[in-house]
């Protein structure tokens, strides 16, 4: 499994880090771990949301199809 190693860390980054892992009876790197994962999640819905909302708006422009040439011209002859 790949490990990551974070230097030059905030000093109120890794205090609020550290608060919450110790409220939550965690490790550092736990609630790093926890942290990370709720924010791909996150972001992961958001994202199909935003996909959900552009097929739907997509959905509702679409027009209904005018006629085509030749039916025009068929039209036209039958006259």
């Amino acid at each position: 499994m790949p490990t990551l190693q974070i230097r030059n860390l905030p000093d109120d980054v890794y205090q609020a880090l550290a608060f919450r892992a110790e409220r939550a009876q965690r490790s550092l790197a736990q609630q790093a771990l926890v942290e990370l994962r709720g924010k791909t999640a996150e972001q992961s819905q958001t994202r199909q949301r935003v996909l959900t909302e552009i097929k739907r708006n997509l959905t509702e422009m679409v027009t209904p199809a005018e006629p085509s040439p030749e039916a025009l011209i068929r039209e036209d002859r039958g006259r």
